[in-house]
């Protein structure tokens, strides 16, 4: 008998084994089927089967099992199953734990629904799993600048402020204050410098979760994970004794913006002072002040000046009446976003933050720097009304003529009695200084023209402020001329700073938010980049010169001949067009799209150049509206304007032909972005834009040369990592963060940027978007040194080529562009003479470059 229940249990265990592999080899063929029909995610739930079968055909069937997710995966986002959409990958990943493929493309997905921080560990782990795999990089480096502001590397390498901040602490401490709570404490130092101090209990909030966790491996290193009490929490979220046992003597924060209130720290000191704090020190008695509380920073105080900046001024305000020919519309008003905060019902930072000492051009003050508001954040009374203080006015007299182009507002941030920092202009400093520009002066009885922005050395500058919505506002900014023989100034509401000046009572510095005003005129919002982009002289007269020369090869008629293709001529007569089109000789028109990003006026200027049909991509209805307003100032007829969208069922498919019979005569792409980048998918977008071309056609720009130069630049090294453990005066810091570094600084200004060139600049990429053959992903350059130093960055540029005749410069002062540089892990010592190759490797929008020896 034992030998013949084992002779039948060796069967049964042989049937199913063959049962198995039945079941397995059918699931296969249904998936491969399923496949070929495209029905996914029946095919995905097939190899799902399978791996769990037979889990040796992992990597068999690995290539098209991601196949199958993720094609499966797009059907659930385009059906919003969201929830479906990520239990189909937490299966895949429990089936391929370490698979940086599914891990980069699980991270997309959640980037794209806005869960940054999941994203952010998901690209994270793809690159740690492969440090090879170029997506994940390139997907990482991206959300490291959403998670890891880069203020927080210049921050953590600003000596002088640690050290403030660290004889702060410890006087502190040391005069009795022995429970801390760390409001945002970001890396966890300002705790450490607390528990350093002697401080028995510390407490610290951190709503980013990127930046709890890392705090924590900081804490950790540092030995002080048993010691420090980390809370992923807002602050108002802290309860007593849920989260920590009671009040607080000292609460420590550094919550404040280069506007002072632009990140909640009045409503966070507020809610602390109630809920969290002991009670404050009464005043004049002399009692022990581990009985009370207190916060650092004690108080601060604000100042501003009026400036003129050319760099601000062409970026907020629009210089011009007329671009390339095309006169833009008295009807039009254009603004920046700083305007249209003023009076919005949404929460909107009123300002710009700019370092003003390395704004291009530079800047000249106006007026002496004067005091703009106290605040004493250990006051919880004064704290509270701040949001219900009436707007006050502040006469500034101008000590200096010019052009008033904006307000330049810093503080001094009193620690303590003794130790205090400024984020002056003037000074050294990480912080970079609250800008809001001037915008919307109005024309006066006094005898200024209309937005007449002009100042003499006798004017007053008016400013209001207020605190609304946890900012600081200054609006409703305006100067009056000494000349006028009137008194502007409300005494009770005016503190005048300086004699005070005859002020004219018909000037008032208009700001509104309304898209239209009474008198019919169009008020178009624009990106600060997009106002500079209008500003570009430059740049759009070479687009009408090479779009002229393309119009001119296709159409060579008569009613083509008037034309300036160098970009001076007023171009084709409209009316002589219009004539012909009566006499029924019209001319079949071009076709030209323009598919650049935001606003631009390019499809009007090609309107000017002749029988042409122009498409615009642009999606807001106030740009549509501007547009449309310009295009009948410029007496167009109305079909030369289109706006492209309006004839697209997907709009993610934008690239299409025209019409069923017809094919496009130029298509205008963005190439680069004014961060400084190459624009993502620009060459899948040129392969596109080459098959819906007619024969003569262009695509603008037809090539791109990517330049750049070795440069010595402290300044990029404390920008891009924190350097050791000196600056954060010896707590080990910098490993931790620095894996959020990125090895490409943005947005930068190559005319201001502090450094020392040690070459010459060199061509080092061809991007060619009409003639893909010429294109190679990678280059080795060699570059000359010229002068003798560190190399610690390489700084690059573009110049796009409309075609052979017509180009334009990045890092020309008239550009719109910014620069972006390549900034080196360790700095390389070169001597006059050496050379150093540069191996340069294009992938997607990324460009990475190497110094080999």
């Amino acid at each position: 008998m034992p030998n013949s229940n084992a002779k039948f249990h060796c069967n049964h265990r042989g049937g199913q084994e063959a049962g198995r592999r039945e079941l397995v080899s059918r699931s296969l063929q249904s998936a491969q089927h399923c496949l070929e029909e495209q029905d996914f995610g029946t095919a995905y739930a097939h190899y799902l089967l399978v791996l769990n079968l037979a889990p040796e055909l992992k990597t068999s069937v690995k290539e098209t099992f991601q196949f199958s997710l993720f094609k499966w995966a797009e059907e659930l986002d385009s059906l919003a199953r969201i929830q479906d959409l990520f239990n189909c990958y937490e299966q895949a990943l429990e089936l391929y734990p370490n698979d940086e493929v599914i891990c980069n493309s699980m991270g997309e997905h959640l980037f794209r629904m806005g869960f940054r921080d999941e994203a952010a560990g998901y690209f994270h782990k793809a690159v740690k799993l492969n440090p090879d795999f170029a997506d994940a990089k390139e997907n990482f480096y991206r959300v490291a600048n959403w998670l890891v502001e880069r203020w927080h590397f210049i921050m953590l390498n600003d000596t002088k402020r640690n050290l403030t901040y660290l004889k702060a602490i410890e006087n502190a401490v040391r005069s009795g204050c022995k429970s801390v709570l760390d409001i945002g404490t970001g890396t966890g130092i300002l705790s450490m410098f607390a528990k350093k101090a002697g401080a028995s209990s510390v407490y610290a909030c951190e709503l980013s979760k990127t930046m709890y966790e890392l705090a924590h491996d900081v804490v950790a290193a540092n030995n002080m994970e048993r010691e420090i009490k980390l809370l992923h929490l807002k602050s108002l979220d802290i309860e007593i004794p849920k989260h920590i046992p009671e009040r607080v003597s000292l609460v420590v924060t550094e919550t404040v913006d280069a506007g002072l209130f632009g990140e909640g720290i009045v409503e966070s000191l507020i809610h602390a002072w109630e809920y969290l704090l002991l009670q404050p020190k009464p005043k004049n008695q002399d009692v022990s002040t581990g009985d009370y509380g207190r916060v650092i920073p004690a108080s601060a105080t604000i100042f501003g000046m009026a400036v003129e900046c050319k760099g601000i001024r062409r970026h907020h305000r629009v210089g011009t009446q007329e671009v390339a020919g095309v006169h833009l519309s008295d009807s039009v008003q254009f603004f920046s976003p700083t305007y249209a905060s003023v009076g919005s019902e949404e929460t909107v930072e009123p300002y710009t933050t700019e370092k003003i000492s390395r704004v291009p051009g530079g800047y000249v003050p106006l007026t002496e720097p004067c005091q703009v508001m106290t605040v004493d954040f250990n006051n919880l009374q004064e704290l509270k009304s701040l949001a219900d203080r009436k707007p006050w006015k502040l006469s500034l007299p101008v000590t200096e003529g010019g052009i008033l182009d904006a307000v330049v507002v810093w503080f001094v941030l009193q620690l303590d009695d003794e130790h205090a920092l400024s984020t002056s202009p003037s000074e050294e400093t990480c912080w970079e200084q609250a800008v809001y520009p001037v915008q919307g002066l109005l024309g006066t009885s006094c005898g200024f023209s209309c937005c007449d922005y002009s100042v003499k050395i006798g004017d007053t500058v008016m400013i209001e402020v207020c605190c609304q919505d946890c900012y600081l506002k200054i609006q409703k900014i305006s100067s009056s001329t000494s000349e006028c023989g009137m008194d502007f100034s409300d005494r009770d509401g005016t503190l005048s700073l300086g004699n005070e000046a005859e002020l004219c009572n018909a000037l008032a510095g208009l700001q509104t938010t309304s898209k239209q005003d009474g008198n019919g005129q169009v008020l178009c919002v624009l990106e600060s980049t997009e106002i500079a982009l209008l500003n570009n002289v430059p740049y759009h007269e070479c687009f009408k010169a090479a779009m002229g020369k393309v119009l001119l090869s296709l159409n060579p008629r008569k009613d083509l001949q008037s034309m300036d293709v160098d970009g001076h001529g007023s171009g084709i007569n409209l009316q002589e067009s219009q004539n012909k089109s009566s006499l029924g000789v019209a001319p079949d028109p071009l076709y030209i799209l323009d598919v650049s990003e935001g606003f631009s006026i390019l499809p009007i200027i090609a309107g000017k150049l002749g029988p042409v049909r122009a498409y615009s991509s642009v999606e807001k209805e106030q740009h549509q509206a501007a547009l449309n307003v310009i295009s009948e100032a410029n007496q167009f007829p109305k079909e030369t304007l289109e706006f492209w969208l309006s004839h697209l069922e997907d709009e993610s498919v934008v690239l299409q032909r025209p019409k069923s019979d017809k094919l496009w005569s130029i298509i205008i792409l963005d190439v680069i972005e004014t961060s400084g980048l190459i624009q993502q998918e620009v060459m899948e977008k040129a392969a596109i834009s080459r098959c819906l071309l007619h024969s003569g056609g262009k695509i603008f720009p037809q090539y791109v040369l990517v330049y750049g130069m070795l440069v010595e630049s402290e300044s990029l090294l404390l920008e891009s990592a924190v350097q050791g453990t000196e600056p954060t005066l010896g707590f080990n810091i910098a490993p931790f963060i620095n894996q959020f570094k990125v090895p490409v600084r943005v947005y930068l200004d190559l005319s201001t940027l502090p450094c020392l060139p040690l070459s010459k600049p060199a061509e080092l990429l061809r991007l060619d978007l009409m003639n893909p053959l010429l294109n190679s992903s990678s280059r080795e350059v060699k570059v000359q040194i010229c002068k003798s130093g560190q190399v610690t960055a390489i700084p690059f540029w573009y110049h796009i080529h409309l075609d052979e005749d017509h180009s334009l410069n990045t890092s020309d002062e008239s550009s719109h562009w910014k620069q972006a540089a390549v900034v080196l892990d360790e700095p390389i010592q070169v001597q006059v003479g050496d050379e150093l190759v540069l191996d340069v490797q294009h992938h997607k929008s990324n460009i990475s470059i190497t110094v080999k020896r």
